[in-house]
């Protein structure tokens, strides 16, 4: 079952540098529309109780520190970037345009559904991007793996499933891989070339480093070519 991530050592030093005792800080969250116990306060500090989001959030408020500096983690996953940004999971829904329980799946699956306007929509809300936020559903390495088979074989093959994993229309992915595998394409030409005309060694390693080099920041360059969200923004005013 997941749990709010927490640092008691963090929390008991925000609450020192405040210079607070744990019944102000309990009578603060009260105020703050959070009511609880001091002993409550003393039993997250110790680690043996958790706080719950909305509690994690008023004692990031009454500590005057981040949610992020409480919970002693940089934030990993969805749940934790959203945490990170004091958003209940029925709040950044409803400013994604998604039901809060479909939502709710995709923190605990690590698999996203939403449709451009949505990831649009959420990116914007967690302050990622769209590279960032295919790492954090674990699907980094699956695109690279359609993007060394894009540029070497058949790439139009390629489209769709790369379009679904980074959320971005099949006409840009499409313009990007149809690149892709024309520049990878001249390094074989470039290196046949080299062989018909008998050139030395240094001339074949000088092709092949700049190939390596090229599969090492393969999924750089696709992003590169794609755009960004945060930056510049691969969609279009109408969301396609």
């Amino acid at each position: 079952m997941y749990s709010t991530p927490f640092s008691p050592a963090e929390a008991r030093a925000a609450r020192a540098r405040m210079g607070l005792t744990t019944a102000q800080v309990a009578h603060s969250m009260a105020a703050c529309g959070v009511p609880v116990h001091p002993d409550l306060v003393a039993a997250w500090e110790q680690g043996s109780h958790v706080p719950s989001e909305s509690q994690l959030f008023a004692l990031a408020n009454v500590l005057w520190c981040s949610s992020t500096t409480l919970m002693g983690v940089e934030p990993r996953t969805l749940a934790e970037h959203r945490l990170a940004r004091q958003l209940s999971v029925e709040r950044l829904a409803y400013r994604i345009g998604m039901d809060p329980t479909e939502y709710r799946a995709a923190e605990a699956s690590r698999h996203w559904d939403g449709d451009l306007r949505q990831t649009r929509a959420l990116v914007d809300a967690l302050g990622l991007s769209l590279r960032k936020l295919v790492g954090i559903l674990g699907r980094g390495e699956e695109l690279a793996g359609h993007l060394r088979s894009a540029i070497d074989g058949r790439w139009k093959a390629h489209v769709a499933p790369v379009a679904e994993i980074v959320v971005v229309n099949e006409t840009l992915v499409g313009d990007a891989l149809r690149t892709m595998h024309a520049e990878f394409a001249e390094f074989a030409e470039r290196y046949m070339g080299h062989l018909v005309a008998r050139n030395d060694d240094s001339r074949l390693k000088e092709v092949a480093a700049e190939r390596s080099a090229y599969l090492h920041r393969l999924v750089d360059h696709f992003w590169d070519l794609i755009g960004d969200v945060g930056e510049e923004s691969p969609f279009d005013a109408t969301g396609h």
